[in-house]
């Protein structure tokens, strides 16, 4: 039992230098790391995500428009298949791409609109049954492990693969419970430490000391008396009424609970590295909100989820599109990551005032009137254009 061979299968591969193992079930108890999985999941999760088409005419003007006839469209945007939303399927496969490195899902063709072989869902694969193979001449291909037994060779469009950004050999991601098996297992160490002291009473607040002597009874007395005020929490905080000249003597905190405390706050800071999000977004720094909540929100998405939409876009363009589509290029995907960068109202109202003009306009009314789910307005559809020099205002008659 003293083999650490053993003890990696035993905790799923992975033996910590706090000597215990870490599993997945005992990653996601931490709390800064599930805090920090949940965040980036779901977060792009909600973000829409959209095939735009780009096309120039003869005049060579560009236009960008969302290609809302095409399959793929809909796949990304509302429903990827007969039992996930658009949130729930990017929300599972980013948390796969987090916990695994990797996230499969089966591209599934067929007719749409008339068309064949076109895409009609993608059907997310058993966590760990798809391993991805280069062969001599560069053809990738991925090896599939039926739940109901055999294996399968599917071609590169046959697969969706997402991987974390950080690989070590090209095709299969790193998972962060790999990279972080060291601060997740002492963090969990501390806490079955701390959770032993207070199980055990060595936590406890104070002592009752007399310089009399108290007999068996008196003591046993006592005791059932501060059992009964711990089990009923209407009591918790009143002073005790003392007898028997017993004096009560609360403990003070010492330089080595301090440091225990600190040790616990540091392997927090140690795991949330590890992810990328902010601290405060992990509920470490409370004075951190306020007036730089939108510098947060954009701290964020600048260096934490960008690599993620990047990652997104990519894997898609390169799985789900045709190799006539791709060579097109007109064809891309593109996540909204405004919906995070909102702001408040004010400073909306601001930022379109500015897209809208006087001058140097950029935005039309009802492109912004869409941010706010409002109607188009007729006429709407026009940049503004730079307004002359305003006139001035009407002189008005005054009476002598």
């Amino acid at each position: 039992m003293d083999s650490p061979a053993l003890a990696e299968f035993l905790s799923d591969g992975r033996s910590s230098a706090a000597g215990v193992g870490v599993n997945e079930a005992m990653a996601l108890r931490n709390s800064t790391f599930f805090r920090a999985v949940h965040l980036i999941s779901s977060a792009m999760g909600m973000l829409p995500t959209h095939l735009m088409r780009r096309t120039t005419d003869a005049e060579g003007k560009e236009t960008i428009a969302k290609a809302k006839d095409h399959p793929l469209y809909r796949i990304l945007h509302k429903r990827p298949n007969q039992y996930q939303t658009a949130f729930e399927f990017k929300s599972y496969m980013q948390l796969l791409a987090l916990l695994d490195g990797n996230a499969y899902a089966m591209i599934v063709r067929g007719m749409s609109r008339g068309r064949a072989n076109q895409i009609i869902a993608l059907v997310p694969l058993k966590r760990k049954s798809v391993t991805p193979k280069l062969s001599e001449d560069f053809t990738l291909t991925f090896e599939y492990r039926r739940p109901t037994g055999g294996t399968v060779t599917l071609g590169q469009s046959e697969v969706f693969h997402f991987r974390h950004p950080v690989t070590r050999d090209g095709l299969k991601g790193v998972n962060l419970i790999d990279m972080a098996v060291n601060a997740i297992g002492i963090a969990a160490q501390a806490e079955t430490a701390a959770g032993k002291m207070l199980k055990g009473g060595v936590m406890a607040g104070g002592s009752l000391e007399t310089d009399g002597e108290l007999g068996d009874e008196a003591i046993e007395q006592l005791r059932a008396d501060l059992r009964e005020r711990r089990a009923d929490g209407e009591n918790a905080g009143d002073w005790l009424i003392l007898e028997e000249g017993l004096k009560a003597k609360p403990f003070i905190a010492s330089a080595k609970d301090a440091q225990y405390d600190e040790m616990r706050k540091r392997q927090a800071e140690e795991v949330s590295r590890f992810t990328g999000v902010p601290r405060p977004l992990l509920m470490f720094d409370e004075t951190s909100w306020g007036s730089g909540i939108e510098q947060l929100g954009l701290f964020f998405v600048t260096y934490c989820l960008m690599p993620w939409f990047i990652a997104w876009e990519q894997a898609i363009e390169r799985s789900c599109l045709t190799d006539a589509e791709r060579d097109a290029d007109e064809l891309y995907v593109k996540f909204n990551e405004g919906a995070l960068l909102r702001g408040s109202l004010k400073d909306q109202a601001d930022f379109f005032a500015k897209a809208l003009g006087p001058n140097n306009g950029y935005r039309t009314q009802n492109e912004v009137r869409g941010a706010f789910d409002l109607n188009p307005v007729e006429g709407g559809d026009k940049i503004p254009e730079p307004s002359a020099k305003p006139a001035a205002p009407p002189k008005e008659n005054v009476d002598d």
